[in-house]
């Protein structure tokens, strides 16, 4: 089976040095020590990963993990990794250009903007010129939904902010990672009613999936929920191995683990 994963990324010492993190290594055992790259590919690869889309992170102290770290692994790893590009919210026109670098020179495919490190949801007029942007680059922006695991508010996830920006911008691609749970049904209401909003399910193993989600998945919002990991936070292993207890039909389980994912990035 092909597998995606829609919401990955490979750590660096100053992301993986954050307090706000701290929460997340209670979770782990504190087992977010510091990852070669090569320890990623072969996660990756052994747990039969096709592709990852691997993003970068800004907030408003700087870059915890650059452009240039993304653009270094994929180009050591073409066939496994592709690039999301993140920017500067606060310096407007630097990011739209550095969006557009990304995306055209070096052939990232879309855009992550975590709006927990800015404390900002998504209808803030700094975010308008990149949704802008993405449009006429055609690719998605990627945003965070629901629960913030890290030590920061949640607030800025809420699914409803979605709402108003998917009608602001109507052929905007946006994907929703991390379910939207516990407003998971709101998440799921915003997916239906435009066409161009989508889920992935990053953050969370599937016995851990919502049932609301999974009915989703089953029924009309086959072709909007996309496989994600979060890794390192969840390794693709540990997501995959508890596939069968989603019980999906052939064509739902390629929608999800692949190509959704292929036809929203166009990979």
């Amino acid at each position: 089976m092909n597998v995606i994963d829609a919401w990955a990324q490979h750590p660096t010492p100053r992301f993986l040095s954050q307090p706000f993190f701290e929460s997340l290594r209670r979770w782990t055992g504190d087992a977010l020590g510091e990852v070669p790259l090569e320890t990623t590919v072969q996660l990756m690869e052994s747990a039969g990963v096709d592709k990852a889309l691997l993003s970068a992170w800004h907030g408003p102290d700087g870059a915890l993990i650059s452009n240039e770290e993304v653009l270094d692994a994929v180009q050591k790893h073409p066939n496994l990794f592709a690039g999301i590009a993140s920017v500067d919210l606060k310096r407007p026109v630097d990011a739209v250009k550095t969006l557009r670098e990304y995306v055209t020179r070096h052939g990232f495919k879309g855009l992550r903007i975590v709006q927990w490190l800015w404390e900002l949801p998504c209808t803030h007029p700094l975010y308008y010129p990149l949704f802008t942007a993405c449009v006429e680059l055609d690719v998605p922006v990627c945003l965070q939904v629901g629960l913030t695991g890290p030590l920061r508010s949640s607030e800025s996830g809420r699914p409803l902010h979605i709402e108003r920006i998917a009608l602001d911008f109507p052929d905007l691609k946006i994907v929703c990672g991390h379910i939207g749970y516990p407003w998971q049904v709101e998440m799921i209401a915003f997916a239906t009613k435009f066409p161009n909003v989508f889920i992935d399910t990053s953050a969370y193993k599937p016995k851990r999936y919502p049932a609301e989600i999974v009915a989703y998945m089953k029924a009309h919002g086959r072709h909007k929920v996309m496989f994600g990991t979060n890794y390192p936070m969840i390794t693709p292993a540990a997501c995959l191995e508890q596939l069968s207890v989603l019980d999906l039909d052939g064509e739902t389980r390629e929608a999800f683990l692949a190509g959704n994912a292929k036809r929203v990035f166009a990979l």
